[in-house]
Order: structure tokens, then sequence, then C-alpha cells
């Protein structure tokens, strides 16, 4: 019996990236997703921006 872990989810293997257009600055974005072109994609620097303002508000 094997009780090992890949420790993510999926199958273990390497995480496929795709290259995008960031919607916020136009820069490369690279997102472990096929970007579909019906939600905005964010680099790295303008997620951690955006990410905030794009959750739920617990206040609402």
């Amino acid at each position: 019996m094997g009780g090992g872990s890949y420790g993510g989810r999926g199958m273990g293997g390497p995480r496929e990236f795709f290259t995008a257009t960031c919607s916020n600055c136009g820069g490369e974005a690279r997102v472990p997703f096929q970007p579909r072109g019906d939600k905005p994609v964010y680099c790295s620097s303008c997620f951690e921006q955006v990410r905030p303002s794009a959750s739920r508000s617990r206040y609402a």
C-alpha cells in the first residue's frame, strides 16, 4: 500500500502555465489556467493590488 502525497492538487505533475496580457498594466501575466477572455487576467504585481477589491466585502 502506498501512502505518498504529491503535495498539491491534481495528479502531482508539473503545473502548466499560460501567458496572457495583464488587464491592468498590459504587461505579461503568467497564470496556471487557460485565460478565456471573459474575465480579467492580472500579472503578479497587479493581482496583489486588485485582490482585496476582488474579494467579497464582509461589511456589505
